[in-house]
């Protein structure tokens, strides 16, 4: 619409006079200027997206914002159109081409898109083999494409595929979507190494094809099983046969897991991994893809996860700020600049101001070297330590940070909103015309409420500004520069009009809207270059709602074009007297339209470039170099010096060497280095300084230090604080505190951070007595200690500081369970249940803070609890689920039954009930299980879920009922299946029960195991070996038919996580050579290995096992029949995994693993001694160790859980007096072990494949053979860091054990999956719908694949019965399954073929081939024409028809073969008949054949009995 409002036959009239007008005047080369920019509009139903320039044009396009239509401008925005090669309603998606300025792509939730290469003129469609992702990450990041920098016909495309779960993937294309292949499956992410223009892998070979990709351990695996992974080929495969890929070794000698972002900076590429146990992350830099350094950080100031942000930085340094404050609701941060390679950082300003989104308040003036703002919280230490809102002063630099002056204008000093509060798209104050700057602001001592602020106008980088006008203004450059356009900002519809200057906002003029518009202003923009005349200005309007797009011209204001007279030189700094002065080592000058120029410069902004001029290189050029601290001219030392390769290798601490001086040239200063001495140079320090002293040569000994504690206490609650492997501390940490068992008085709390060499009292914030100790479960730098009071201190660093909150409501002290619950991906997550008494009257409240108890809001009332369920290795549900079991109404009264609620994003999703009448839930791994009591009967019914929301009814076996008055015990279900302990003995002293084993969704249950042993508070006998798939250990109770007698106990291991089981089977004889009572190779009912089990444990933390030592077991047990008592046991290993086991030691020792099951500790128990006995070759021999002079007891030895560490602690007491004793086993071994891949006898590692009793010939598990990387025996090294003990995998050919019983199926008697009588299959065309690309699907077979297995080819036993096409595919499926013409020519001209043979041999031999023998008789001439041809032609008549019905039938079995594949009853293979059910039944044995001939033609052909030796013999 015209601003001028002209209508009807006159707007036509005039508006051929006026462009008969415009056209002589072009014609003349004369342009009038106007009075005022021309304003057009547009009114749109839904609110606009981001506005998108096409590079170097004014053609815009966008997609609304709640609707999915995309609209076009050619005109900047004067007119809009919908793009009419395009569906509309299918898109979910623009995506502009980040290098190409004529290319964008819009995206459908489905494999189908179009795209433009001429600026959305013309669509074409395209498509891809996956759909386009939904997953949360990849929709907030906008990620679904990756352009490559050089060639803009390579994109990466992030999709998805769903097979019951959806898992992304990448895919590629070398020429626009023509074409696309499949990248890699399990992706978090790939990018081109050549994603940024500055980037390059040094050769234009790479990096035409480097991509480089996050990998997921799996679909349920967390995200510290990530990898990185390089390829150069596409991930194809090479020529032999093997995907070109490899994992670069990013911590220089080893790669790392536990990768979870990928970022390209300039010409810096970072990648960010995480790890378990900690919140601290470790950023490693590459300039090449080829060489990777870990950037190292001040030690005050670690790079912890969500709490650090990668800022805009130059062509010389990365910028992060890290955030600081211990507060999550005042967040405040430290900014850091690396030196030129990325890897070592400094401080450069202190108390940024950060919002709790991680947004900094930080922002270069654009192309102008040196030059930021930047807001800083001046009253931090106040806010650190009470609740005093900030006050924030904001501040500028000429120097790359090294100095600070505040913003002014005259001289009164004011503050800027900045990115915090951005109200606006784009950079918030500068654009690329030089030297503009442009922010909302005020006068004062601080930055006031943002609708208080005024606009603030600089144009020589903000060293002297000018107030403009006033309120908050949206604003924006054009031209240049020629051109500062602002509009003041509103809550209320009620702008009417916009505000202009044309000499950097010296005066300002006023347009109105046309037509009286009157709306509230969303953004402003331009063209991304600030070149253009053109504005967009998008806004909305009340009563009625209506969105709008302004079109704002200022075509033709000004009589002409820009020349050289108009143009100035500007210096980026000046002093007092207007000399230019030296920024970052030279003078900048650039070249700009003078403020007072009547014109406009009417061309595409370029970068501006400056010319530059170099100065001596002088004090201001220097900064402190990493670890050191200014203090006022000086750089002192704030943390050990790095000592360099090769340095202090004596232990000599007053050894010298040459190192850093503590100053550096700040990256990116050009200064001109003179002859005189510079700062940075190099000064001698002694080792003494150093950091990371080398290990002196091992001392061959064990050392130990023994520490008292005083006072009446007898027990010990112990916590290890363990560190993650990106964490860059060396500590080992514990927190313990004494008690008294028969009182539960508790005393004092301590800590070490040297693995008890040296104890400390906790120094807690206040003085309430600490009533529960609570370490955070998925990060161990974090821990809370509980009171009875309204206060929770708590450490975040692992004991070196703490701090408190004061939660909602007080702890309720009479439940079993802890109040707090932890998000397992964010660690500041809390859900607090608290006692709350209205009138009297409690109940338990739940409540939800996201930053560490600053700020509470309560998710529910009359709450049982509340749990995250919510996790970034479950990309099937939402990351911040929160799950709650509560009472249906808000009461406490009879008849109010719970209810399970969840909410997918609190509180902006109200909690949704799931399900009515539940007993109880309980989390495990991926499965959310439910018992729900049934109200027509007294039994419960299980359900589970993945995602949450739905929730399945779980089947149980058939006549398998659960009563209420039993329970559910939801036991480990690691390997993607839930196994669920039902008892069934009720009876005191005598329970027992059944584990149930589901299928991969948890809906459907088979017997594992019955009579499994329980005690009387549920906790079950089972255990589960972690570090290796499927190794289960049990107890079981063999006279369950007995009446009183006590239980009498036998234990059973499986291979195959529970599908079969073994008995352990026992050692052939004792230490001391002597046989056991009775022997048995493999273990049977009557002779086997027992060990004692969960349920007789003191100490339920201790397990068989570390994770960090594969294979190896301990267990105090004995040989027998049955399982004996505690007294009489001894101790026995194995290192294998339980296939074989030996006794360790005679009586009960407990036992503990060292340097990742290098060292193993045995100490007796609750007996007196006074030494302990160690092995440094997995238990072949042992050597004893003594660590006291008198008799003491041991209750305890304790090491790190992850067995990593060659530090152990022994607790114990001598008499009335605890103590306890660091046994440090670090002096044997002064070297780290070394893997030589190319040289197995050279390594210090061996390779192991455990063995599976039950699969002796393949070793597979799962649908792979696994190898595990163990240290030899005989080295004498220690592990110098984490070992990924799992070194390779081979895959496995698939067999019958790879599927489980599909939905409404069941194992029958001879292991086959048969359909439940009454229940009907899924519809297996689900498949299709929920794969549009889908071409067909199978008939369902029982059987489907298991989740976990990785098995290739062989037996597909769930695609064994016939395929039938997808609907909307029955050509695709025609040409896939349809008789070719080859199989028609085998068919039939091969037989034809035969046949013609068969007559001539016929013909060449009729005389002697009829078995006749006749002498002397004289035969006819076969060479007779009247015998010859008449032969020929009878003998193929009687061939053809001889061969007649090998014809027939090989055309018969093809054709009847593809009649039956388009009728659905082909068999796909004989190898499959015998899965079809009732219809063919498989035979096995001779006895087969005489109970029913008449199916005799199935034959097994892998039964070696069925048609043996035997049959010659009966011949």
């Amino acid at each position: 619409m015209s601003a001028r409002g002209a209508s009807g036959a006159a707007a036509s009239v005039w508006s051929a006079i006026l462009l008969l007008t415009a056209t002589l005047l072009w014609t003349a080369s004369i342009v009038h200027a106007t009075d005022g920019p021309t304003i057009v509009f547009k009114d749109f139903d839904n609110p606009p997206n981001i506005l998108n320039y096409f590079k170097g044009s004014n053609v815009v396009l966008f997609q609304e914002a709640y609707g999915r239509s995309i609209w076009r401008s050619p005109d900047g925005g004067v007119t809009w159109s919908k793009p009419e090669d395009i569906e509309h309603d299918k898109a979910v998606a623009l995506v502009m081409h980040e290098y190409d300025p004529k290319r964008a792509y819009v995206l459908t939730s489905g494999n189908q898109h179009w795209k433009t290469r001429d600026q959305g003129k013309t669509w074409q469609t395209f498509f891809t083999h996956a759909y386009t992702s939904d997953f949360i990450d990849t929709l907030e990041t906008r990620r679904w494409m990756v352009f490559h920098a050089d060639d803009p016909d390579k994109i990466l495309f992030t999709g998805m595929e769903c097979d019951g779960f959806c898992e992304e993937l990448v895919m590629y294309t070398t020429n626009d979507f023509e074409k696309t292949e499949v990248l890699r499956r399990n992706t978090q992410g790939c990018q081109w190494a050549k994603s940024s223009p500055l980037f390059t892998t040094g050769t234009d070979k790479l990096d035409s094809q480097r991509i480089l990709c996050i990998i997921r351990g799996g679909i349920f695996s967390p995200q510290q099983d990530n990898r990185l992974l390089i390829s150069d080929n596409y991930f194809s495969p090479g020529p032999d046969g093997a995907i070109q890929e490899y994992e670069p070794k990013l911590s220089g000698d080893a790669p790392v897991q536990g990768v979870v972002s990928l970022l390209e900076v300039k010409k810096y590429l970072l990648v960010a991994s995480t790890s378990r146990n900690t919140a601290e992350m470790a950023l490693f830099v590459s300039g090449d893809t080829n060489k990777w350094h870990r950037a190292v950080f001040p030690r005050d100031h670690p790079l912890v996860e969500a709490s650090y942000t990668v800022l805009e930085s130059t062509n010389y340094s990365i910028q992060i700020d890290v955030r600081t404050s211990r507060h999550m609701s005042r967040p405040m941060g430290t900014l850091l600049t690396s030196n030129s390679n990325g890897t070592y950082f400094t401080r450069n300003v202190e108390h940024t101001n950060r919002n709790i989104a991680s947004f900094v308040d930080f922002e270069k003036v654009s192309n102008i070297q040196g030059i930021f703002l930047v807001n800083q919280v001046d009253n931090w230490k106040e806010v650190e330590d009470s609740v005093e809102d900030k006050k924030v002063k904001t501040k500028i630099t000429f120097d790359d940070g090294r100095t600070f002056e505040p913003v002014k204008t005259g001289d009164k000093d004011i503050h800027l909103h900045s990115v915090t509060e951005m109200k606006n798209v784009g950079p918030v104050f500068s654009s690329p015309a030089p030297g503009l700057v442009m922010g909302n602001g005020n006068h004062g001592r601080y930055l006031e409420n943002y609708w208080e602020s005024n606009l603030y106008i600089s144009d020589d980088a903000g060293k002297t500004w000018i107030e403009g006008p006033k309120g908050p203004h949206k604003y924006e450059f054009g031209d240049q520069g020629s051109i500062l356009l602002a509009v003041r900002d509103s809550n209320e519809s009620d702008v009417k009009e916009i505000r202009y200057s044309l000499d950097h906002g010296k005066n300002w003029e006023t347009a109105k809207l046309p037509h009286d518009l009157s709306v509230r202003p969303r953004t402003l923009t331009t063209t991304r270059d600030s070149s253009g005349l053109k504005f967009l200005l998008t806004a909305q309007a009340e009563a009625p709602l209506r969105f709008y797009v302004i079109s704002i011209d200022f075509e033709g204001l000004h009589e002409s074009t820009c020349t050289d007279d108009d143009m100035e030189e500007w210096f980026a700094r000046v002093d007092d007297e207007g000399t230019a002065r030296c920024v970052m080592g030279h003078k900048q000058k650039y070249h700009r339209r003078k403020k007072d120029a009547a014109c406009f410069i009417k061309e595409e902004a370029k970068v501006p470039v400056p010319e530059s001029d170099p100065c001596d290189c002088d004090d201001v050029d220097f900064e402190c170099d990493f670890n050191f601290v200014r203090d006022g001219d000086e750089c002192n030392r704030a943390a050990p010096i790095v000592a360099p390769e090769g340095g202090c290798k004596t232990g000599n601490p007053d050894e010298t060497f040459i190192g850093p001086s503590g100053w550096r040239l700040i990256p990116g200063n050009e200064c001109r280095r003179t002859g005189n001495a510079q700062k940075d140079e190099q000064k001698e320090w002694k080792c003494s300084d150093a950091k990371g002293l080398p290990n002196t040569p091992g001392s061959d000994e064990v050392k130990h230090t023994q520490w008292p504690f005083e006072g009446d206490f007898d027990r010990f609650d112990k916590h290890y604080l363990e560190r993650g492997d990106s964490s860059t501390e060396d500590d080992e940490t514990i927190i313990a505190r004494p008690y008294k068992a028969s009182t539960g008085k508790p005393g004092e709390i301590f800590i070490t951070h040297d693995h008890g060499k040296n104890w400390t009292k906790a120094k807690l914030p206040g003085s309430e007595g600490v009533s529960a100790i609570v370490s955070h479960p998925y990060v161990k730098d974090m821990v809370f200690f509980l009171t009875e009071e309204d206060k929770v201190f708590y450490t975040v660093d692992r004991g070196r500081h703490f701090d408190y909150f004061k939660p909602p409501n007080p702890p309720d002290m009479s439940l079993q369970r802890l109040p707090l619950a932890f998000h397992p991906d964010r660690k500041d997550w809390l859900i607090w249940h608290g006692n709350k008494c209205p009138g009297g009257d409690c109940y338990l409240e739940a409540s939800l803070s996201t930053d560490r108890g600053d700020n509470w809001k309560v998710i529910k009332r009359h709450v049982n609890k509340c749990e995250f369920t919510g996790s970034s290795a479950y990309k099937f549900r939402n990351v911040t689920q929160i799950v709650c079991l509560a009472k249906t109404r808000e009461d406490d009264e009879d008849n109010n039954p719970l209810q399970l609620l969840y909410t997918d994003e609190f509180p902006k999703y109200e909690m949704s009930a799931a399900l009515e009448n539940v007993s109880n839930f309980a989390t495990m791994a991926e499965f959310i299980v439910v018992a729900t009591e049934n109200t027509t009967g007294n039994t419960l019914n299980a359900l589970a879920s993945t995602n949450g929301r739905d929730y399945a009814p779980a089947h149980f076996p058939y006549n398998f009922e659960v009563t209420q008055t039993n329970a559910y015990t939801v036991l480990d279900s690691s390997t993607h299946a839930v196994n669920l302990f039902v008892v069934a003995h009720e009876e005191e002293n005598r329970r027992y029960g059944s584990i149930l084993k589901s299928n991969s969704n948890g809906t459907s249950y088979v017997l594992s195991i019955a009579g499994v042993n329980c005690d009387d508070d549920y906790f079950v006998d089972f255990e589960k070996m972690l570090g290796l798939e499927g190794v289960v250990l049990v107890n079981t109770v063999v006279n369950r038919d007995g009446n009183s007698e006590p239980k009498k106990l036998q234990t059973r291991i499986s291979h195959n996580d529970g599908a079969e089981w073994g008995f352990l089977p026992p050692p052939k004889q004792d230490l001391d050579g002597r046989a056991f009572s009775c022997y048995s190779e493999a273990g049977d009912e009557s002779c086997a290995l027992h060990i004692h089990g969960y349920t007789e444990r003191v100490d339920h933390r201790k397990t068989y096992y570390s994770e960090s030592a594969i294979g190896i077991m301990f267990g105090i047990g004995n040989v027998g029949p049955i399982l004996g008592e505690p007294k009489d046991a001894d101790t026995f290993m194995t290192e294998d995994a339980g296939l074989t086991w030996r006794m360790a030691k005679k009586g009960s020792w407990t036992w503990s693993f060292g340097d990742q099951g290098a060292i193993v500790v045995l100490a007796q128990r609750n007996t007196k001694s006074r030494s302990i006995s160690y092995s440094l070759d997995r238990g072949e021999t042992w050597e004893d160790y003594a660590f006291s002079d008198t008799d003491v007891v041991i209750t305890d030895i304790t090491t790190l859980r992850s067995g990593s560490s060659r530090n152990f602690i022994l607790w114990g007491h001598q008499g009335d007096k605890l103590f306890t004793v660091n046994l440090d086993f670090s002096g044997l071994a002064s070297e780290p072990c070394k893997f030589e891949n190319d040289d197995p006898d050279k390594s210090d590692y061996e390779l192991w494949s455990p063995e599976h009793p039950l699969q002796p010939d393949t070793k597979c598990l799962f649908g792979h053979k696994a190898s595990y990387l163990r240290k030899k025996k005989d080295r004498k090294c220690f592990n110098g860091h984490k070992l990924q003990h799992l070194y390779s995998e081979e895959v496995c050919e698939c067999t019958r054990q790879d599927y489980e019983c599909d939905y409404n199926f069941e194992m029958d008697n001879h292991g086959q999956c048969k359909l439940v009588e009454g229940l009907q299959p899924l519809d297996p065309v689900q498949i299709c719908r929920e794969n549009p690309d889908e071409i067909e699907y199978h008939e369902p077979s029982g059987f489907r694949r298991i989740p976990l297995t990785t098995c290739k080819g062989g037996v597909e036993a769930d695609k064994a019965l016939p395929p039938h096409p997808c609907p909307g595919h029955e050509e695709e499926f025609e040409r896939r399954r349809g008789v070719s013409g080859i199989a028609i020519f085998f068919s039939v001209v091969i037989p034809i073929g035969f046949a013609s043979l068969a007559g001539w041999w016929v013909y060449r031999n009729w005389q002697s081939k009829f078995g006749q023998i006749r002498l002397g008789e004289q035969g006819l001439d076969s060479e007779s024409p009247w015998v010859k041809y008449p032969v020929v032609a009878i003998s193929a008549v009687v061939a053809v028809i001889g061969a007649l019905p090998l014809v027939v039938g090989s055309l018969w079995r093809s054709a009847s073969s593809a009649l039956d594949r388009l009728r659905g009853k082909s068999d796909s293979g004989g190898r499959f008949g015998w899965l079809r059910g009732r219809s063919q039944r498989r035979f096995t044995t001779r006895d087969s054949f005489a109970r029913g001939r008449g199916d005799y033609a199935i034959v097994d052909e892998d039964e070696g009995e069925l048609l043996g030796d035997d049959s010659d013999e009966e011949a």
